[in-house]
């Protein structure tokens, strides 16, 4: 039996507020994707969980999406601390 991590949890949020972001400006994967020069897969996988993120990663999405990253920052320290 394998133990959860302890940081799944925040993981899933911010998946959550990247993925809300892309899906409220009504980008789809596959566009974002080439936007990064990255497969659509790179999306999905970050979407689903089975890929983590990085900072960098992070901060180029949110360029991307046009979204700045303090407010992902901000809204993860919010629903994180819930």
């Amino acid at each position: 039996m394998s133990k959860r991590n302890p940081y799944d949890y925040q993981r899933q949020i911010l998946r959550k507020i990247l993925t809300n972001i892309r899906k409220n400006k009504n980008i789809k994967q596959i566009e974002l994707a080439k936007s990064l020069n990255k497969p659509q897969s790179f999306i999905s996988k970050y979407e689903n969980g089975e890929r983590n993120l990085d900072l960098i990663e992070i901060n180029q999405l949110c360029k991307v999406l046009k979204f700045p990253l303090i407010k992902v920052i901000k809204e993860f320290e919010v629903l994180s601390n819930k």
